[in-house]
């Protein structure tokens, strides 16, 4: 499983330090999430990325 958040961000010209700023989470999480430097991830920071950028966790995750 990917994490697709770079493309989100990519299509609406946002960077990762904007997420970052506007989700609560540290640029260093969002910064491993992104890289794929995480063994897990908490429901709540799945909701606040989808909140942020306005689509749903099949958006965010992909499949191999």
């Amino acid at each position: 499983m990917k994490i697709n958040i770079d493309e989100i961000l990519k299509q609406r010209n946002q960077s990762r330090y904007w997420l970052a700023k506007e989700t609560g989470i540290t640029y260093p999480n969002i910064t491993n999430l992104c890289n794929g430097k995480t063994s897990s991830i908490k429901f709540e920071m799945i909701d606040k990325i989808c909140r942020v950028l306005q689509c749903t966790p099949n958006d965010i995750f992909i499949t191999d």
